[in-house]
């Protein structure tokens, strides 16, 4: 399996490239995110994880990102961002795109390889290879969803977040359980990328389909269950 390296400054690709190899890696180099997107498309099949830098020229790190999670091929590969600049917003929009983790240049290398050793290792448990509730099936191992006869594509992020919601079924998973199973990470509670993520899930596991499987607990998260859950009874008055 290889790591593909998107990054225009040359010193800089040049040692990630050394230093991953070093490192025990099978690596590959794009010097432009075009190019990039196209090695990615190319070698898909034996695509670990995409190491991205935000600022290139010409296609961005932000538009290889979008067009990697619109192909069925690469929707799913892991993407660790890279950025020069350390700002929320800028976090928070590489997240809402579907990159898995993030690291602001400059960078110590032994963090960039625990990272990408950490996305690398994460992966479903075996005993739930196959988890069906109502018309939906996930096969966890081949990393598909399906509703019925109809195929659903979804991006890493997506996949990790119907995985935990469905392993749970009936429990009420809060924002920061969902924000550090599935970006291992606490989030300010002042931003919405927990409701962004799960609006886009909605739009592709819901939306098309009479019967819900995601439902919200105001002020608790949400479950994922046939009927949403009933709200738990008020405790009776004081005599």
């Amino acid at each position: 399996m290889t790591i593909l390296i998107i990054e225009d400054e040359p010193k800089t690709g040049d040692y990630l490239l050394r230093g991953l190899a070093e490192s025990g890696f099978a690596v590959r180099l794009a010097r432009t995110g075009r190019d990039g997107l196209a090695m990615a498309k190319d070698g898909a099949a034996d695509l670990a994880l995409v190491v991205l830098d935000v600022m290139l020229p010409g296609m961005d790190g932000w538009q290889v990102l979008a067009a990697l999670r619109a192909d069925q091929a690469t929707a799913q590969v892991p993407v660790l961002f890279l950025t020069a600049r350390d700002e929320v917003q800028d976090r928070v929009r590489g997240l809402e795109l579907g990159a898995d983790d993030y690291l602001v240049k400059p960078f110590a290398f032994v963090e960039l390889v625990a990272r990408i050793r950490t996305l690398l290792r994460r992966g479903p448990a075996r005993e739930d290879d196959l988890i069906r509730i109502g018309d939906l099936e996930i096969d966890v191992l081949r990393r598909r969803v399906r509703r019925g006869a109809t195929t659903i594509v979804l991006t890493s992020q997506e996949f990790a977040l119907l995985h935990l919601l469905a392993q749970r079924q009936g429990q009420v998973l809060s924002r920061s359980i969902i924000a550090s199973q599935v970006w291992d990470m606490n989030f300010d509670s002042d931003t919405n990328v927990i409701e962004v993520a799960v609006r886009r899930l909605r739009r592709k596991l819901d939306d098309p389909f009479p019967v819900k499987l995601i439902h919200t607990r105001r002020g608790m998260g949400y479950v994922c269950d046939l009927a949403p859950a009933p709200a738990p009874a008020p405790a009776p008055d004081a005599a």
